[in-house]
């Protein structure tokens, strides 16, 4: 353990809701709640002023809505928050060559390393500007914890919430830790968790007296020494700046269950070329494929093929997915699917399963809104389109094509300029027109075929300096690489929507 609280815990205030509120000037103080909004979506984040209502993440958004019937629905702009966690990232980067990313609103950071800090009054310095540079750069806020550790530190993060910096002494550890519940330390999920209640212990001060030999019974050898260190305040994990992908995934889930057996192969196919973009743009490759469907009665399956050799041929992953689901019985229906790659390389070989060889310049992007999926190691899946979220083309009345628009899509009008989707529904789209850091803008009606209308990028919050602006000083004009940060479980379900937000 340090003598000094010189490990940081970041994390960020509410951060898809906060930048929405933040990019929309008209959500200013007003619930926000960001996820999917297909009936069997789920929230990925809600504004505080949304949490006074009882929503949180992981909710079912249709539980959502019936508690903030009036708060704003909107769908994920993950492009947009990245942007917006690289230059948060590039800020902890400047205070040491050991950042741990988590998620895109969550890092760790080694004050030492960096030479930042060495003692608790220099570090709580540190964390101070650091939140002050975010505001800055980014309009946002973040919570940041000092401890001697991880685990304290974020446990001094969540105290801080929102907006604060909480530092916690070397030495008082074990007294803070001990009211607390025993999901506070890490590797205690739901099922560890039960397992100890049932047994009695629900606090990491039970954990303490319970014993070392008593939770190495209960949980066997490793968990168990490992959980009374924690439980006692020790904890001698270190920051680290890089860790390995294991895995790239996506998965949908469905409004109503599939039943067609031909519509679900197409859906697989769907996945696995979503599967194969994201792969390519990590710079990997994989060996074994894995095919995962829940069926109407939740029950859960999985089934993996091993290649030959690592591959990023969207061909073969088609083809190995398709025949993974040859082998699961559909019948009933199925609520989820999803596709991923494993066994993960930096380099491909030539399969000789493939079948169109040369046919892999692009894989068009599949009909319907992507849902985000959460892993620990995955990336959510973003939608096609240069927002994060372009419309969906379906198919209207005689066979004519009909865009359909998502609540809170990056939108540009030939004639009223940027803007943003409030609703849509019955051909109709509204939006309102106004930029980050603006006025409340007005509201304007279309059809969803309005020429006028394009999906756009995301304007930027704060805007960049100009570096012709003799008044910029000198460091303002330079810029280190971005780190591309892990991100975190997001929603679950389809996001095209038809309600308007008031």
């Amino acid at each position: 353990m340090r003598s000094a609280p010189t490990i940081l815990h970041l994390d960020m205030d509410a951060f898809f809701a906060a930048a929405e509120q933040a990019a929309k000037p008209s959500l200013r103080g007003k619930p926000v709640v960001v996820g999917g909004l297909g009936p069997r979506g789920v929230v990925a984040t809600a504004s505080y002023e949304a949490r006074r209502f009882g929503v949180h993440s992981a909710m079912p958004m249709a539980q959502a809505r019936r508690l903030a019937p009036n708060a704003a629905y909107l769908v994920p702009r993950f492009s947009f928050y990245r942007s917006i966690s690289e230059q948060v990232m590039r800020l902890l980067g400047a205070l040491s060559p050991l950042v741990e990313p988590l998620s895109l609103d969550e890092a760790f950071v080694d004050l030492e390393a960096g030479g930042a800090a060495r003692d608790a009054a220099s570090a709580r310095a540190v964390g101070e500007r650091l939140r002050a540079d975010i505001a800055a750069v980014t309009g946002l806020t973040g919570s940041v914890g000092l401890a001697a550790s991880k685990m304290i530190a974020k446990v001094a993060s969540e105290r801080a919430k929102p907006d604060g910096l909480v530092l916690i002494e070397p030495g008082t550890e074990r007294a803070l830790l001990g009211p607390l519940s025993v999901r506070t330390i890490p590797g205690v999920g739901p099922a560890t968790g039960e397992h100890l209640r049932r047994a009695g212990i629900t606090t990491c001060a039970e954990l303490v007296e319970a014993g070392e030999d008593e939770l190495v019974r209960l949980l066997g050898r490793a968990q168990g020494v490992s959980l009374h260190r924690m439980a006692l305040g020790h904890d001698d994990r270190p920051v680290v700046a890089e860790r390995d992908m294991k895995s790239v995934s996506v998965e949908d889930t469905f409004d109503t269950d599939l039943h067609d057996r031909l519509r679900i192969r197409l859906e697989v196919e769907r996945l696995a070329d979503r599967c194969v973009r994201r792969l390519r743009s990590s710079g990997h490759s994989g060996r074994t494929i894995v095919l995962k469907v829940r069926r109407y009665d939740f029950s859960t399956l999985t089934r993996s093929e091993t290649l030959r050799g690592p591959t990023d041929d969207p061909v073969v992953v088609r083809e190995a997915a398709a025949r993974l689901l040859e082998g699961v019985d559909t019948t009933g229906g199925v609520r989820l699917l999803g596709v991923g790659v494993s066994g993960l390389a930096d380099w491909t070989q030539e399969d000789l399963f493939a079948q169109a060889a040369g046919l892999i310049a692009g894989v068009a992007p599949g009909p319907g809104q992507d849902a985000a999926t959460g892993t620990d190691t995955g990336r959510p899946a973003e939608p096609a389109g240069p927002s994060g979220a372009a419309p969906d083309v379906l198919s209207g009345p005689g066979g004519a094509a009909v865009r359909q628009w998502s609540p809170g899509q990056d939108v540009r009008h030939a004639e009223h300029g940027p803007g943003w989707v409030q609703g849509s529904g019955v051909g109709r789209v509204t939006v309102r027109f106004e930029v980050p850091r603006g006025e409340i803008g007005r509201v304007r009606t279309f059809r969803v075929d309005d020429p006028g209308l394009t999906p756009s990028e995301p304007l930027p919050l704060v805007a960049p300096p100009d570096p012709a602006d003799p008044m910029m000083p000198p460091e303002d004009q330079s810029s280190s690489p971005a780190t591309e940060p892990k991100e975190r479980s997001g929603t679950d379900g389809s996001g095209a929507a038809d309600s308007s937000i008031p």
